[in-house]
């Protein structure tokens, strides 16, 4: 049983010591903040953390890799860190202080529509108190200065994204094109959708709110609350 959903983005710079004296994403690490808060102050019996990555797998590594983004601190072999999202997304639950049982799984990048559904339909069927934490960007391709350079399409993806993500719209979710996805460089399509199918059966979020949507970088960025009835 899901009882709460939320989405962040997990850019290298949400771990704070690579910000440096700036901290050019303090805005949106409050956010992410503020939807932890909501996320465990649901009490989940079982924390459950879907992130993208080169491959899809289950993961109990505890450490963020912070060295591979260009941070100090000691040296850890490749084997014992988590793939970047889960990375982030363990900080924000190290910094909202949450000491409950947490699972951890990647999704591929460029999963398929069975496999999204497969792994959502998997978590859907949980009888514990679930909290589901989604890890997941948008486009890549916002600017000029963007990693993938400029492409218009990326703003038409992101605007669908942030509708479906600000009206509980899990069947826009669903219907995200991937290999458009793929072109626009947006990293959270396979998580986002593993999302929706986790919550096909679950009755429409309650009151679904988008806390930020901004594309410092060129990359698009969100942070989102479903509430859920079943709560």
């Amino acid at each position: 049983m899901i009882v709460t959903t939320v989405v962040c983005p997990h850019p290298p710079l949400l771990l704070r010591e690579l910000g440096g004296g700036q901290d050019p994403l303090a805005e949106l690490r409050k956010e992410c903040g503020a939807a932890l808060e909501a996320l465990t102050g649901s009490s989940p019996d079982v924390l459950v953390v879907i992130g993208g990555h080169d491959t899809s797998g289950e993961h109990t590594e505890r450490i963020a890799p912070v060295r591979e983004f260009g941070g100090t601190g000691e040296r850890v072999p490749r084997e014992r860190t988590l793939p970047p999202s889960l990375g982030v997304a363990r900080r924000l639950l190290d910094d909202a202080g949450y000491r409950g049982r947490v699972e951890m799984a990647t999704v591929a990048w460029d999963a398929s529509a069975a496999e999204v559904g497969a792994l959502g339909r998997r978590i859907a069927e949980r009888t514990e108190r679930v909290a589901l934490l989604v890890l997941g960007d948008g486009s890549a391709r916002r600017g000029s200065k963007a990693p993938g350079y400029l492409d218009e399409r990326a703003f038409a993806l992101d605007e669908e994204i942030r509708r479906c993500l600000s009206e509980g719209d899990r069947g826009g979710l669903t219907r995200l094109d991937p290999d458009l996805a793929a072109e626009l460089m947006a990293q959270g399509r396979a998580a986002l959708q593993v999302m929706a199918h986790a919550l096909a059966d679950v009755g429409d979020p309650v009151r679904p709110e988008v806390l930020y949507a901004d594309d410092p970088f060129g990359v698009m960025y969100f942070v989102a609350v479903w509430p859920c009835a079943s709560s």
